[in-house]
């Protein structure tokens, strides 16, 4: 079935995937009104979030970027130009829309303080892992576990509060939030090892 760990080289050695579909960057609501029912035709969408590094202690930026994908679609929520409007409220509230992500937990707690919602149908790859033996917890580690192949996390720190977001950043943030949507798919193909 699945390793329960994996080692520096072997990961090293794993080929890149990342994804290949139609990206698009939201950056006000009519945006969002637009591509949201075409990614919400799929009912299980890949979720992320990214924040601008701070390199000054005790100084924290909230969420810049909301990244939603299915197979074919992500979309790039610039958060600091739109909040979270109705439409995307109800996508978060909405239990019938699965919404997989890796720590979840942090990433929901950042986006309620933009705006107050109940989050509903969210899965935290990290509280599902574990289930099937596995130890690792990272979403590049998860995915060379899971997927065989790795992704990469060069754009990481990058300025996600940039007036453009560049194409590196574009492909990095929305493979991020596609991975976990493709670990999971995989995962639910497999019965877990123990009952959670």
């Amino acid at each position: 079935m699945f390793a329960s760990s994996i080692d520096k080289e072997t990961l090293n050695s794993l080929p890149r995937i990342h994804f290949t579909g139609q990206i698009v960057v939201a950056e006000k609501e009519s945006d969002l009104l637009q591509w949201l029912p075409m990614l919400c035709q799929e009912k299980i969408i890949g979720f992320d979030t990214e924040s601008k590094p701070s390199f000054k202690k005790g100084k924290i930026n909230g969420i810049s970027l909301l990244q939603l994908a299915n197979s074919k679609l992500a979309i790039l929520v610039r958060l600091k130009k739109t909040g979270i409007p109705d439409t995307l409220k109800e996508f978060l509230e909405n239990p019938e829309i699965v919404k997989v992500g890796a720590a979840t937990h942090d990433d929901l707690k950042g986006l309620q303080k933009l705006n107050r919602f109940t989050p509903n149908g969210f899965i935290d790859l990290q509280r599902i892992a574990p289930t099937y033996g596995i130890e690792e917890l990272s979403v590049k580690k998860l995915s060379a576990v899971v997927l065989g192949a790795t992704v990469s996390k060069g754009q990481q720190l990058s300025n996600w509060e940039a007036d453009v977001l560049t194409e590196a950043q574009k492909i990095y943030a929305s493979t991020d939030a596609w991975v976990c949507r493709e670990i999971y798919l995989k995962l639910i193909s497999h019965t877990p090892k123990q009952e959670h």
